[in-house]
């Protein structure tokens, strides 16, 4: 297992560059080509960023991404016809007096056809990081449950009548990705599954019971879907990021882990859990002794949310005050989560987010050496 004490969750902010270089293939007006060569590009330079920081994990920045979830329906046919909004719709809440933030959820996005895989949705991405930095690889891939938004008793129906059969194909493909990883040589393989802590809102639970699991279901049975994608396999350490929105700098909901934690940190198979504690939105460190002893616990501390650096003094101290529930070797530490969740970003500066990078690096090593 890996006992990297300095970790990041996975997105960075895009380039300038890129994001022209997006609009300019959607138009027609740039070769894949050309296109690629500006992604590796931005690749190129998140890996610099991460590794001149000192930290013991990288990954390629999801360049390559729409949004941290988007990889699974741009390599597989059956999603229907999609864009941005099925990813960053909600009503998002502002930090430090910032106006809040609405997008409406497009009435048509539907699963309408059996899901079919076209090709691989991160062997590149992993394939290129691999080559490129000594440091550990790290590639993401989002939780199964997540791709409920896209099944509709009414619309899905001559695909997937019901929503297990739905997810069933979902868990299938994200399987045969992490093997295909691990084939490759991943070892540190993370799933995002932001929707648990979602449940603590009442508005956003009632949307993920109303495609038909209750709030107990999906405690029970959507952690039975996360770990038969995380299946054992040997030398490969699986992560587990939980956090309650993140897009544009803005949330969607907010709670303790108090509802969730035995189900969750007691029943996954991760063995390092990214938890968002940022700030008082995530309450407090007490629900970490559901922790099973075997487990890391990655404190998401330092906000992706906010330009402002936070005092390394600061940090230790809520450190040690996690340290009353987990031992301190079991701690570790990372930002609350990535800074670009989709191509939106978070509104930080580059030189915000290297800031914030080398105080997560540097703070680690004053901690644990």
């Amino acid at each position: 297992m890996i006992a990297a004490h300095a970790d990041v969750v996975g997105s960075l902010l895009r380039p300038p560059e890129l994001l022209r270089a997006r609009s300019e293939i959607a138009a027609g007006r740039m070769t894949p080509a050309a296109f690629k060569a500006i992604e590796d590009k931005a690749v190129d330079r998140a890996v610099r960023l991460q590794e001149e920081a000192g930290l013991e994990v990288v990954t390629d920045g999801e360049m390559r991404r729409l949004s941290f979830q988007s990889q699974m329906t741009e390599a597989v046919a059956g999603f229907g016809s999609w864009d941005l909004d099925a990813f960053v719709w909600g009503e998002w809440h502002g930090v430090d007096g910032a106006e809040d933030w609405r997008r409406e959820r497009p009435h048509d996005i539907a699963v309408v056809g059996k899901l079919v895989r076209a090709r691989h949705l991160s062997a590149e991405e992993f394939v290129y990081l691999r080559a490129y930095t000594r440091r550990m690889p790290k590639v993401t891939l989002p939780s199964p449950g997540l791709f409920v938004n896209f099944w509709s008793a009414e619309k899905s129906r001559d695909a997937y009548p019901t929503l297990d059969e739905f997810l069933a194909d979902v868990v299938r493909i994200l399987r045969e990705e992490v093997e295909e990883l691990a084939r490759l040589g991943a070892t540190y393989i993370q799933i995002d599954a932001p929707h648990y802590p979602l449940l603590l809102d009442p508005k956003t639970r009632a949307f993920y019971e109303s495609r038909g699991w209750a709030f107990e279901e999906w405690l029970e049975r959507g952690v039975e879907l996360d770990n038969a994608v995380m299946e054992p396999i040997p030398g490969v350490t699986f992560g587990f990021h939980l956090c309650r929105g993140n897009q544009k700098g803005r949330w969607l909901v907010e709670g303790g882990y108090e509802a969730i934690a035995e189900p969750i940190f007691r029943g996954i198979r991760a063995h390092r859990l990214l938890l968002e504690y940022d700030d008082a939105r995530s309450g407090s460190f007490s629900p970490l002794t559901q922790l099973p002893d075997d487990r890391i616990a990655v404190l998401g501390l330092v906000s992706t949310k906010r330009p402002e650096i936070e005092d390394a003094e600061v940090l230790i101290r809520r450190i040690d005050e996690a340290a009353r529930y987990v031992d301190k070797d079991r701690l570790a530490l990372s930002p609350q989560c990535g800074f670009s969740t989709s191509i939106i970003g978070n509104e930080l500066t580059i030189a915000d987010q290297d800031a914030k990078l080398r105080l997560v690096a540097d703070t680690a090593r004053r901690v644990w050496g």
